[in-house]
């Protein structure tokens, strides 16, 4: 009785097994694990596939062990949650990242955990804390790997393999040279294309500044795209004048190119003829500039028209134009007599320095006829002397010659001498 108790309970016991996934030995925890110490924190980590990993799995940090897997549950979202248990003194950074590895080809499964390698680490792993999906990873299994072989090998493109080298040497042969030839060229161009990278890089810019410029000028393009038409219509109406014009330009230009050939030496010769009258025309420039100037304000200079006056003419009405002018002007007869002497012994008129001795003579003689006092002055004729000249007296003027100083003087159109005009 007890044996057949003994068999119904043991054929239960393997139904419920085979019922509730039973595994094998995987379905069994593993015993012992590493010392998490007196003070371990606990860790939930997400993971898509946890593969076989069972409880009891190693915990490890840069593959040494600190810690145990102590719980795998299911998610609500079919994802595996791994608790784990790893010892107080490891320290870890909040944004730690997690992998299941294998200790060797059939070996054991664990929970590798690391800093992470593509950010800077943060904050501070404590008691609690849950690694997310996205920080998760597991290896590659044997079986995955073995099947992906087996693909490549029997139903993959290896088989082929053999094939597209047999065409590729039936489509080589014979054409070595002309293929090192073609791989040399290959090879400078791209050595080119490296070293003008920098060139290639910003004319792509370029390119790209022009794309956004015609992008942001897209309505103005096309209204003028759409306004061109009618252009385009007159074109192709004229389009017989304007071939026309282009078949008389080049017949004139043939025409031109025969005169210039033709005439090309007498040109030359005509420039290097001309060449002297514009080379002095070149050095007489100031001199011209300064003629043309004086030329259009004759007989004032230019500087003089910024102090010209009009004045009005009391008899006529009209208008006089005068400038400020300062003259000397000596009416003395005496001197001005005396500065000409007939010389003796050649008849011909002299003109003598106010300082000469006969000079002098002539001027005294002249002033004592004139003040009715003397007899007229005498000095010996061709013997540096002046001849005699007896001067007449000037009559008496007063009421002919009009007064010039006076408050009402000047005539009209003309400044009083010596007044305010």
């Amino acid at each position: 009785m007890s044996r057949t108790r003994r068999a119904g309970a043991l054929v239960a016991a393997v139904l419920l097994l085979t019922g509730c996934g039973f595994r094998g030995a995987y379905s069994f925890d593993l015993p012992g694990g590493a010392d998490v110490g007196a003070d371990p924190y606990r860790v939930q980590i997400e993971f898509a596939d946890v593969l076989d990993l069972v409880p009891q799995s190693g915990v490890r940090v840069a593959d040494v062990p600190v810690g145990r897997v102590e719980e795998i549950t299911l998610a609500d979202d079919w994802t595996a949650v791994v608790t784990v248990e790893v010892a107080g003194d490891v320290d870890l950074p909040a944004n730690a990242v997690a992998m299941i590895g294998q200790s060797s080809l059939l070996g054991e499964k664990y929970v590798e955990l690391a800093a992470p390698g593509t950010e800077p680490p943060t904050g501070e792993l404590a008691d609690g804390g849950r690694i997310p999906l996205d920080r998760t990873n597991r290896n590659v299994e044997v079986e995955e790997l073995l099947g992906a072989l087996s693909l490549v090998l029997n139903g993959g493109g290896l088989a082929q393999l053999q094939t597209i080298s047999s065409e590729l040497g039936q489509a080589l042969e014979g054409r070595e040279d002309a293929v090192r030839d073609t791989l040399t060229q290959l090879d400078t161009f791209i050595g080119g294309l490296d070293q003008q990278k920098t060139e290639i890089n910003r004319a792509l810019d370029s390119v790209d500044a022009l794309a956004t410029t015609l992008a942001a000028g897209t309505g103005t393009l096309t209204t003028a795209l759409d306004t061109i038409g009618p252009g385009l219509d007159v074109v192709e109406q004229q389009r017989d004048l304007l071939v026309g014009m282009l078949e008389s330009l080049a017949r004139l230009g043939d025409v031109g190119t025969r005169v210039i050939n033709q005439a090309g030496a007498n040109t030359v010769e005509d420039l290097r003829l001309l060449q002297p009258v514009l080379s002095q025309l070149a050095a007489a420039g100031p001199d011209l500039t300064e003629a043309l100037d004086l030329l259009l304000t004759y007989p004032f200079p230019a500087s003089s028209l910024s102090t010209l006056h009009t004045r009005q003419d009391l008899r006529t009405g009209g208008y006089a134009l005068f400038t400020n002018m300062t003259a000397t002007l000596d009416l003395d007869l005496s001197e001005l007599l005396c500065r000409y002497v007939i010389d003796p012994l050649t008849g011909a008129l002299r003109v003598v320095d106010l300082a000469d001795p006969a000079a002098r003579a002539c001027t005294a003689a002249s002033a004592a006829t004139q003040g009715g006092g003397g007899p007229p002055a005498t000095g010996g004729s061709g013997t540096g002397t002046a001849p005699t000249f007896s001067l007449p007296t000037l009559p008496d003027l007063t009421g002919v010659v009009p007064d010039l100083t006076g408050p009402t003087g000047g005539l009209p159109g003309l400044p009083r001498i010596g007044g305010t005009p």
